[in-house]
């Protein structure tokens, strides 16, 4: 039971990370630019808050869904905003500077926090997760003791873990491979596809928004 249970949530918080949105973007353009270790720190950022919502879905799943579903277009308005500003940072970022910045602990810190606020205002992420925990057939509530909880917790943060280590490190061995116009082109059309994604973001919470009050 306890193995079957850490594999479910092996593969619901591995999943949870694959879809490419503008964090999986963004970690692309990050180990590209800074190197690995920024790549992979910027999506545990990710995979903490997955881990989080996780809990918050296992806990009290009626609550979080009503929460979501009321605050929706607040959400997305303000995850919209966040992702464009990144997105506009990116397009407007010099990528030689970036690979010559020694990286310390400090900046790495910064990444993770980035994403971290990034996936937190993204609404989508939860429901997600609700839906990977259906597929995999991992129904959990506070009355299944700790143990099983703590350890689909611990699966679904390995999951994530897992794929971000994995992205990181097959986009940094290739990282030496670009040419500096090629990272300067790449910085460009990665600040342009995660600013788009905001804007739509963005539009969908107005509209939602302004469908409410019309209604």
């Amino acid at each position: 039971m306890l193995i079957t249970t850490l594999l479910k949530g092996l593969l619901v918080g591995f999943g949870a990370s694959i879809p490419l949105g503008p964090i999986g973007v963004l970690v692309v353009q990050r180990t590209l630019s800074k190197g690995r270790m920024s790549g992979f720190v910027s999506g545990m950022g990710a995979a903490v808050v997955d881990t989080f919502f996780s809990a918050l879905a296992i806990l009290s799943l009626a609550l979080v869904v009503a929460l979501f579903e009321t605050n929706r277009n607040l959400f997305l308005i303000l995850g919209g905003l966040i992702v464009i500003a990144i997105g506009v940072k990116i397009y407007l970022t010099n990528p030689i500077k970036e690979i010559r910045k020694k990286k310390n602990g400090n900046r790495l810190f910064g990444d993770f926090i980035s994403v971290l606020m990034l996936t937190i205002s993204n609404p989508g992420a939860i429901f997600l997760i609700l839906g990977l925990f259906a597929l995999v057939g991992l129904h959990l509530d506070p009355d299944d003791g700790k143990v099983l909880i703590v350890i689909a917790l611990a699966g679904v943060l390995a999951g994530a873990t897992l794929w971000w280590f994995t992205l990181s490190t097959f986009i940094g061995k290739y990282r030496y491979r670009f040419r500096i116009r090629q990272l300067r082109i790449l910085n460009r059309v990665s600040g342009l596809v995660i600013t788009v994604l905001g804007i739509i973001s963005l539009v969908n919470g107005f509209y939602d928004w302004i469908s409410h009050l019309c209604a």
